[in-house]
């Protein structure tokens, strides 16, 4: 095993983690505050949501000696961000990620589970992903309307690094951000002066399980983790033609996602962009050593977690617009596939776009989310207009 390290791919993991950390952190925090979490239930979260897919990320490519790409359900955080808070507060949020877990660990057991979700069309479940995503891709725009002082050099740094690299966007975004709070926030007396201690408060969470709670929340975050980040980040890897065992992968990280749940921490899944760096040619010239890229960054999210304290406290001094503008800004390129997704089939529009407009209008009927009934009236139009297509073909 040892002999199969290169400098190449330990470079290139760490470059990974940098980018998928730095991309989605202010995601994450942003979904579980917004479903009430306090501040110490989402440092907790974003702890072991964090250490999950870092130990995810060392097992799994161990196993495989595959660079096999773990993340967190970055969707499934936006899904919380646009989200309207649940009756019961956080614990029933968690009772919901518990639910999604389970959903996920059971799609790696049931094969037909499996081909069921792979059989919703693909442009109605982009059309959901974008939906979910549109929201808190407003928030840039949002911000800089209320802190243009502020938003002002995040945006023009990601601008920056979508000219120069789009991979080098969201980390130039992230390093403005961290410059802004440190001159342009008040940190005496803030909680970045306090001392920071290794681990986050642990506070008791006792999750809370409801049906509502499970069609509104645990089954669109399911869908669009699947959609948004397992079948991509398979997609990734078999094009570079390495051997995916997709039923082993999903069970793997379902088992993870459920044991990190009941602490408020989001599914992890497989990941499309981080999976696309580390499989690449960059990771080195023999592809069966590239597979330490993928260990290299799970050490580095292992150790990440647990500088999860600091990270949250810092971020907490900064504007909630400014959080939520970061967010957006990560958001983008995901919304921008997933809209080029929706609308590929030019004979079928209709579904997708009442999916997504559905999904994106934040309206619930008999106390379910919109996300549920963008998919299920997107799914009967595409059906009802493929049997019209046919007869008159």
């Amino acid at each position: 095993m040892f002999r199969d390290f290169t400098l190449s791919a330990a470079l290139m993991g760490l470059l990974a983690a940098f980018v998928g950390y730095a991309a989605s952190f202010t995601i994450v925090l942003t979904g579980m505050l917004a479903m009430g979490a306090s501040p110490d239930q989402a440092t907790t979260g974003l702890f072991f949501a964090t250490l999950g897919m870092g130990i995810c990320s060392i097992v799994i490519p161990f196993l495989t000696r595959t660079p096999a790409a773990i993340a967190w359900s970055t969707p499934g955080a936006a899904f919380l961000a646009s989200s309207v808070v649940l009756p019961g507060g956080f614990a029933e949020a968690a009772g919901a990620l518990i639910i999604c877990a389970v959903l996920i660990l059971i799609t790696g057991l049931l094969p037909a589970l499996a081909r069921a979700v792979a059989a919703i069309p693909k442009p109605i479940a982009n059309a959901l992903l974008a939906g979910v995503l549109l929201k808190l891709c407003f928030a840039p725009a949002i911000g800089l309307g209320v802190i243009p002082l502020m938003m002002l050099p995040v945006l023009a740094a990601w601008l920056i690094g979508v000219m120069w690299n789009k991979l080098a966007a969201m980390p130039f975004a992230v390093i403005a951000f961290v410059a802004v709070l440190i001159f342009g926030v008040d940190l005496h007396g803030g909680a970045a002066t306090s001392s920071v201690a290794l681990l986050p408060e642990f506070t008791a969470l006792h999750p809370v399980f409801s049906l509502h709670a499970m069609i509104s929340v645990a089954l669109p975050m399911y869908l669009v983790t699947m959609a948004g980040q397992n079948i991509p980040g398979f997609a990734v890897m078999e094009l570079n033609d390495y051997p995916v065992n997709r039923a082993g992968l999903i069970r793997g990280t379902g088992l993870a996602s459920l044991l990190i749940a009941p602490f408020g921490a989001i599914p992890v899944n497989m990941s499309a962009i981080t999976a696309a760096m580390m499989a690449g040619d960059d990771a080195g010239r023999d592809p069966s050593k590239r597979y330490w890229a993928a260990i290299i960054s799970g050490l580095v999210y292992v150790t990440l977690a647990f500088a999860t304290t600091a990270v949250a406290g810092f971020a907490s001094l900064a504007p909630a617009e400014l959080i939520t503008g970061v967010a957006g800004l990560a958001l983008i390129p995901a919304l921008v596939g997933s809209l080029s997704g929706a609308f590929s089939h030019k004979d079928q529009m209709e579904a997708p776009a009442l999916t997504f407009l559905i999904a994106a209008s934040g309206m619930a009927l008999f106390g379910v989310s919109g996300a549920f009934w963008g998919v299920l009236v997107g799914g009967v139009v595409w059906s009802a207009k493929g049997i019209s297509l046919k007869r008159r073909s």
